[in-house]
């Protein structure tokens, strides 16, 4: 078997580990992994597709490539307004969130561009003169914007393979900042489901039908919140804190569903 892990090239040289990692699995159970920074241009049984780019994802599956995760799971995850759509009608709770160029909750306010991960192009606006600097320096069709929810710096993430709960964590932002990510210089640690949560989660993963993602809960005095679903999903605060090999169990499922399903081509 004949598959291949993509990345944009800098996240490829960022995600040297992982990637080594997948490829050392893949030889275990008899699967040739390759690299690709570019589109490809020969066949494989599949594609572990590693990047935010939802257009190149359906492009590749109209070629007949069969991808983990689909394109979309790919859209969905990386527009928070459609990523908010999905929670509300699966009865989710969620974050309020509204088109930027629509609504804007009261003051303090977090404004986020619909695309932004990792943290990055989320703002906190404590005044309609830093909201309006936000709203002019990006495209306001493009920025989302959410009523600001005291978390404590802290959120959930829970990691699903299919519809199994691979862990969960609760990452803590580092002092005097309102995110909580861990490549951010957050501190995380092992997190608990209770029957309630590991429900709901699954239900997510069973509508929108994905392999392997992240979905990110804002911890609240009323209870959890979803804020975002995310694929590609990094896998370093798991590996901090579980001690399990997720290329191993990544690169298993991927045979698994191939030997159950075929590739798509």
């Amino acid at each position: 078997m004949k598959g291949a892990v993509y990345y944009s090239r800098q996240e490829a040289d960022r995600n040297q580990a992982f990637i080594e990692d997948l490829q050392k699995e893949s030889i275990k159970i008899g699967i040739e992994l390759e690299l690709l920074t570019e589109p490809p241009s020969d066949d494989h049984d599949f594609i572990l597709f590693r990047d935010r780019n939802s257009k190149l994802s359906k492009q590749l599956e109209q070629k007949g490539y069969r991808l983990f995760n689909r394109s979309a799971v790919n859209e969905i995850a990386n527009d928070k307004l459609r990523t908010f759509e999905v929670a509300t009608m699966l009865g989710i709770p969620a974050v309020p969130t509204y088109r930027a160029d629509k609504i804007l909750p009261a003051l303090p306010l977090v404004l986020k561009t619909r695309s932004g991960h990792g943290g990055s192009e989320v703002f906190l606006c404590h005044t309609k003169l830093q909201a309006d600097e936000v709203l002019n320096k990006f495209d306001p069709t493009d920025i989302i914007a959410q009523p600001y929810i005291e978390s404590n710096s802290q959120d959930i993430r829970v990691f699903l393979l299919g519809e199994e709960v691979l862990g969960a964590v609760k990452r803590t932002g580092p002092t005097n900042s309102f995110k909580s990510n861990f490549t951010l210089g957050g501190s995380v640690e092992k997190y608990e489901l209770d029957s309630t949560q590991t429900q709901q989660v699954q239900k997510i993963a069973r509508a929108i039908k994905s392999d392997y993602i992240g979905i990110d809960f804002l911890l609240t005095d009323v209870g959890w919140l979803l804020n975002e679903i995310e694929d590609p999903v990094g896998a370093r605060s798991l590996y901090v804190t579980h001690d399990f090999s997720v290329a191993e169990k990544l690169m298993s499922y991927i045979q698994n569903q191939l030997n159950k399903n075929g590739p798509a081509n």
